[in-house]
């Protein structure tokens, strides 16, 4: 059984027991969240399309950490101009336990 969910703008496929990490969300760290924005859910050959949304569909999902991603380096330059701009970024997210898929 999976599932795709909509979380941070994204648009995520997960199942039962799976882990991942997602745009961060202001829950503490061991906080049971419920995520109802369900797109689309499959039982086997049972597939359920919402129209946008699964009506009655439910995510649930354990917080395990907050962290910040890899630092990511953005440089622009031109040649012979004396043009040179640095930047980094480091993206915060949230790692998620699914715990439970259901239809509603």
């Amino acid at each position: 059984m999976y599932a795709v969910i909509k979380t941070g703008g994204k648009q995520y496929k997960v199942s039962e027991g799976q882990t991942l990490k997602v745009e961060k969300i202001a829950a503490e760290e061991g906080a049971t969240i419920e995520i109802d924005q369900v797109l689309m859910i499959a039982d086997g050959e049972n597939i359920t399309v919402g129209a946008p949304m699964v009506e009655g569909g439910k995510v649930t999902a354990t917080v395990k950490s907050h962290g910040r991603g890899k630092k990511i380096e953005i440089i622009k330059f031109n040649r012979r101009k004396h043009y040179r701009k640095q930047m980094g970024h480091r993206q915060s997210y949230t790692e998620l336990q699914i715990t439970g898929i259901s239809a509603g």
